[in-house]
């Protein structure tokens, strides 16, 4: 049985309030057993996931970035236990999602949604989309295909599309129509919170905006709160109310969006902002480029994890682990020269 992860963990607990935050993260940990050998015999672990916590208000959407690898997805899925968690709590609206019994976790899912990064790959090619979208509605219980007909018409008008793509297969949709879809099927039980797993990195820019507006207006109307995972910066700063930046399995910068992104401290939050194109051909930003590769989950650096590719790292930086802490209202950081 793995334990918790060593060293620090992010602890957000200042200023909390009961009934304040709808979902709340407490030191979630993901590893996964590396096996081999005839007996495929458990040799290490990646750290995908390694001691992450947060929460998110209801009605707020919280965004979350990093470089690809760095445990974004996993994080989005252990959540809502699409993957097991090593350990760590996960409360919604205060009750443990992560220790949730099979009848509990079946109600908690009504409310407990998520959309996925390639729409097409998510639905099933040989069901009509009728049967697609209204297939969570049948698992909770509405046996009446009339009924179900009428609520998954209700959904795909909510979201752009008409009643006759009922009868139609995944292969004949647009790339936009489909997560359209996708997000149409998570609407269906009504939930309250949504993973929105990278929902238009597969999408034409263009298709973006469409999508992004979507889900903007539908969390207006229906009081939706998300989890919003990418690694867009820009597009992140459009949608999301708080930004957490994360970094080979922790979050190393939580802040509201324009503090993060007028006074981002974390020397790796400062390179990916570097990255971002400027608005102006004559406005000029100054690059941070990171030297090294991204060490790997399997084997990360002791102290900081950064500190192999960090352009400020002192000796403290790569045996002691900084602690993740409130540097001013609102803004975590986790960093030795962050004050």
């Amino acid at each position: 049985m793995m334990g918790s992860s060593q060293g620090n963990t992010n602890h957000l607990t200042t200023g909390s309030n009961v009934g304040e935050y709808l979902v709340e993260v407490s030191d979630l940990v993901k590893y996964f057993p590396v096996r081999s050998g005839i007996m495929q015999r458990t040799r290490a672990y990646v750290k995908a996931v390694d001691g992450v916590s947060f929460k998110i208000k209801a009605g707020e959407t919280l965004g979350l970035v990093g470089e690809s690898g760095c445990g974004k997805t996993t994080v989005g899925r252990s959540i809502l236990r699409l993957t097991s968690a090593t350990s760590g709590k996960v409360l919604y609206g205060g009750r443990d999602v992560l220790k949730a019994k099979p009848r509990e976790l079946y109600d908690l899912r009504r409310n407990m949604q998520i959309v996925f990064q390639d729409p097409f790959s998510s639905l099933d090619p040989r069901l009509q989309i009728a049967e697609s979208v209204g297939l969570p509605l049948y698992v909770h219980g509405v046996k009446n295909a009339k009924q179900r007909q009428e609520i998954v018409v209700a959904m795909l008008e909510k979201v752009g599309l008409e009643s006759y793509h009922l009868k139609h297969y995944p292969h004949e949709f647009s790339g936009g129509q489909l997560q359209r879809i996708g997000i149409a099927r998570a609407l269906t039980l009504h939930p309250k919170f949504i993973v929105c797993d990278e929902p238009v990195s597969a999408l034409d820019v263009s298709i973006q905006a469409q999508i992004l507006n979507l889900l903007s207006d539908l969390q207006t109307d229906l009081g939706l709160t998300y989890l919003f995972i990418a690694h867009n910066l820009s597009v992140v700063r459009h949608f999301s109310d708080r930004v957490a930046v994360m970094y080979l399995g922790k979050i190393v910068e939580l802040a509201d969006r324009n503090e993060i992104y007028q006074n981002h401290m974390h020397p790796y939050t400062q390179a990916l902002m570097s990255a971002i194109p400027a608005p102006a051909p004559d406005r000029k930003r100054k690059r941070i480029i990171l030297t090294g590769d991204v060490p790997s989950p399997l084997n990360p650096p002791t102290g900081c994890r950064f500190h192999t590719r960090c352009p400020i790292a002192m000796e403290q930086c790569k045996h002691q682990e900084p602690e993740f802490k409130e540097v001013k209202p609102g803004h975590w950081v986790a960093c030795w020269k962050a004050t």
